[in-house]
């Protein structure tokens, strides 16, 4: 540590990490309460960050992984479109190119540069879902069907979309001239924007009370000490090569099943590389992930399972190397579609957990149940308006050393079930059931967490339906002798006929049809012998498991 560095008193560090913790956490806090979309609003798809003036990341709210761990590409690309040196106080960069951004069209970004007396002294940024970019589905998720990302909808390259405080009105109208839900995605695009506002202000408030060279020197700290106590929790993991191979079930109906394959080196000096070179070319469908997405998520599982409690920055982020081959589904090269990139990220995180397993077996867990994230959007027979669904449903986490998986929670994301009454509210639609499904969780010491089951009725004319899933093929595993959670399986009128659908199936639905979404079971851990009597009693009690599966899985007898 430098002079300079050390000069800075433990307090003063304290204050000022804490308020820049505040003004990012702030930032989402507006961003949330001034959104129009109830994927942002009630859904929370949405991030926050704050970068210094060469933008390095210095502090994030805590909100989605693969909006923040591509945001540190998205400040370098604003900075490399638009030089320090031709920005202005008020002035806002708006982009979502899929390899700039996170992946896909819908997460737009927005960075403000913050100036105090005309000096430029770092960057303020916040992305979004937006509930529709165009393209040929509502939602702009379409899997099937799609072969190159201009299939995709509305593809933003980085512009100025605020001069000088001024919303460029004609970029604005160009947008929502190419989106099915203009009303919702401008009321997003404005609420990015006020909530940039309110972390600019304070950032430079902060700026002013502490001067520059403080700040400046204080995040050198920051980031110094993040890298350090990363390098030093991973010199901990025993030094070597783990493996891991799974796959996705497929890129849409009758397609082949997509091998994520990930090697995971520990030079057992503080540093680790994540790749996933054997993975799958990229596929001719709107589900590949981008390098940039790819990098996120697995910077996420390295921390969650090396530094799990340390704030995320650029610092803690330097000893990992994410790298995928070139052209592989891991690391497309433009305009490989991938609209429906969200399916990956869970299986990122999965691959990595089997592979961690093997070093550190007791951080490990079952794999979770996966999510799916369906539309469904048409014309309002009501208002002859546009409508699109968005939704997110969410199950159980895999069984770990020590604690049951837990139930309908949000994996590896801090997204939330969006109410069935906003549903329902906003959409030509009626949820006949929202409930767990017994007899789903993997069986072990430690159960997985519960499948979840949705049915929505469509009570308009007509719609599009979009499935977004996964796990109708291989189920998710389990570890440490525990067993695997049961499939997902979606399925199209469930008192008709019963038709099975893919899991990134695209359909178009008439009234009274009714979607019943049904998640697979999360994987188990440890043996399931070894499971406590009382414990069976409680899920039986409970309703995870019923008394038949008691007996067949554990033995189980009153």
């Amino acid at each position: 540590m430098t002079d300079a560095k050390a000069a800075i008193d433990p307090i003063t560090l304290t204050v000022i990490w804490n308020a820049l913790m505040s003004i990012a956490e702030e930032l989402g806090v507006t961003l949330r309460h001034t959104a129009f979309s109830e994927g942002v609003r009630e859904g929370d798809d949405f991030s926050t960050a704050i970068f210094d003036r060469n933008a390095r990341l210095v502090a994030q709210g805590n909100f989605s992984p693969g909006h923040l761990g591509s945001m540190p590409a998205v400040a370098r690309h604003a900075l490399e479109y638009f030089p320090p040196e031709t920005l202005r106080p008020g002035d806002s960069i708006l982009l979502n190119d899929s390899y700039l951004g996170s992946g896909h069209f819908p997460d737009t970004f927005q960075v403000m540069p913050v100036f105090v007396d005309g000096a430029l002294i770092g960057l303020v940024a916040c992305s979004a879902h937006q509930v529709d970019m165009g393209g040929a589905a509502p939602g702009s998720q379409k899997v099937h069907g799609i072969t190159e990302a201009f299939q995709e909808g509305l593809r933003i390259l980085p512009v100025r979309f605020v001069r000088d405080g001024e919303i460029q009105e004609d970029i604005l109208r160009l947008i929502l001239g190419n989106v099915r839900m203009p009303d919702k995605v401008r009321g997003d695009l404005l609420a990015q924007h006020t909530a940039n506002c309110t972390a600019a202000a304070r950032l430079e408030q902060l700026f002013r009370d502490y001067g520059a060279a403080t700040i400046e020197q204080a995040y050198d700290v920051f980031l110094d000490r993040s890298e350090e106590t990363m390098r030093q929790a991973l010199a901990k993991v025993p030094p070597g090569r783990y493996s891991f191979e799974d796959h996705l079930d497929d890129y849409g109906p009758g397609t082949e099943p997509i091998r994520i394959a990930v090697d995971v080196t520990f030079d057992g000096r503080g540093g680790v590389e994540v790749d996933f070179s054997r993975s799958s070319d990229a596929v001719p469908a709107a589900i590949n992930s981008y390098i940039n997405y790819t990098r996120a998520y697995a910077i996420f599982a390295m921390k969650v399972f090396c530094d799990a409690l340390q704030p995320q920055n650029e610092g803690n982020m330097r000893p990992i190397k994410v790298t995928a081959r070139e052209g592989s589904f891991f690391n497309p090269r433009f305009p490989a579609p991938s609209g429906g990139r969200a399916a990956v990220q869970v299986r990122i995180f999965d691959a990595i957990n089997g592979a961690i397993a093997q070093a550190l077996p007791h951080r490990a867990m079952g794999a979770f149940s996966h999510w799916c994230n369906p539309n469904i959007g048409g014309i309002d027979d009501r208002t002859g308006r546009a409508f699109v669904m968005y939704d997110l449903g969410l199950a159980g986490y895999g069984g770990r050393a020590g604690r049951d998986g837990a139930e309908a929670l949000s994996p590896v994301m801090n997204c939330s079930n969006i109410p069935v009454e906003v549903h329902e509210t906003n959409n030509p639609v009626l949820v006949h059931r929202l409930e767990l499904l017994a007899d789903t969780g993997g069986a072990g010491q430690w159960r997985g967490g519960c499948g979840l089951r949705k049915d929505v009725e469509l009570l308009n004319s007509t719609a599009t339906l979009s499935l977004l899933g996964d796990r109708h093929r291989f189920a998710p595993y389990g570890l440490a002798g525990g067993e695997s959670g049961t499939k997902a399986e979606t399925i199209l009128n469930p008192q008709r006929n019963a038709e099975p659908l893919g899991s990134k199936d695209v359909r178009q639905i008439r009234k009274g049809d009714v979607v019943s979404y049904r998640l697979s079971g999360a994987g188990g851990y440890g043996p399931p012998a070894a499971r406590r009597r009382d414990a069976i009693a409680d899920d039986i009690a409970d309703g995870y498991v019923t008394p038949d599966f008691a007996r067949a899985k554990y033995g189980y007898r009153p």
